[in-house]
């Protein structure tokens, strides 16, 4: 987002609503052009990110999607664009947006890394500039939990093509230890982000008739509590959900195994889906 011009006199002033969204775009493009300032692009883990054992969001998401070549793929909120280069890498016709100027010069070289083409537009997801109906897929990874929710699905409901796929993945708000550690790791938080509550798949169904989703990271989760409590990693100098993806091959066999015993128990025990960490979501227009 661009910062923003003075307001003339003859400008009626935003309501006090308004004037908090655009402080928290504010806040939010700050942080994530400091952030951005530091990634290496030839140390963004693209294919990783979608195919490690410690990726199981978006391996779903991939099994959910199928073959993407041809399609039109926006990418809402990308980052340092692992999943723009992604998806551009297996033919499809990729759009990235981001509220940070910073994160979208980090994607256009990422992609100039993997030699693919993403086209980039700067702008917030509640404020798609982008005609109705102009995609066939909308992706986004982690941002949810940043951003007006119900406003962000409408914008994305609006440029999906009849018949479109929504496809998400956020943080849950209610597991006790992940609630504990964002607590800690404030330095690499924003304060205006709001972990998604299992009660806010309604707000999905709400705006799209077909919607499905899965749960991620419970017993799985003691690779963040050995990174805290025995390899004393500092998560205000880490991030840990980078972490995971950067070393799967040396998490892979305690994962592996954890990861069979969350599928066993979740399925077994539905209501405990709530306290994972992440969920993955899957919407048709």
């Amino acid at each position: 987002m661009a910062p923003h011009a003075a307001q003339s006199a003859s400008v009626t002033p935003m309501s006090s609503s308004a004037s908090s969204v655009e402080w928290i775009h504010d806040r939010e493009e700050v942080f994530h052009d400091l952030w951005a300032e530091g990634i290496n692009p030839e140390t963004v883990f693209v294919d990783e990110s979608f195919e490690a054992c410690t990726a199981p969001e978006t391996k779903q998401i991939i099994k959910w999607l199928g073959n993407v070549q041809g399609k039109r793929i926006l990418d809402v909120g990308c980052g340092a664009g692992e999943g723009a280069v992604y998806f551009a890498k297996k033919g499809a016709f990729v759009t990235a947006t981001d509220i940070s100027a910073g994160m979208l010069r980090v994607v256009q070289r990422v992609a100039l890394e993997h030699r693919v083409h993403v086209s980039v537009k700067q702008c917030s997801a509640e404020g798609l500039p982008f005609a109705d109906e102009s995609f066939d897929i909308v992706y986004t990874g982690n941002l949810l939990h940043h951003v007006d929710l119900e406003q962000t699905l409408l914008e994305m409901k609006r440029v999906l093509k009849p018949g479109g796929v929504l496809v998400s993945w956020d943080p849950l708000a209610h597991n006790p230890l992940i609630n504990i550690y964002r607590r800690i790791a404030v330095d690499v938080r924003t304060p205006d982000e709001h972990p998604l509550k299992m009660s806010e798949i309604r707000v999905f169904k709400r705006h799209f008739k077909e919607v499905k989703y899965e749960c991620f990271w419970f017993f799985t989760l003691w690779l963040f509590i050995n990174f805290k409590l025995c390899e004393r990693i500092d998560p205000n100098k880490e991030r840990y959900w980078k972490k995971i993806i950067k070393e799967h091959k040396r998490l892979e066999p305690v994962y592996t195994k954890l990861a069979a015993l969350d599928r066993i128990f979740l399925k077994c025990f539905p209501f405990f889906k709530r306290h994972c960490w992440n969920i993955a979501l899957h919407c048709v227009k």
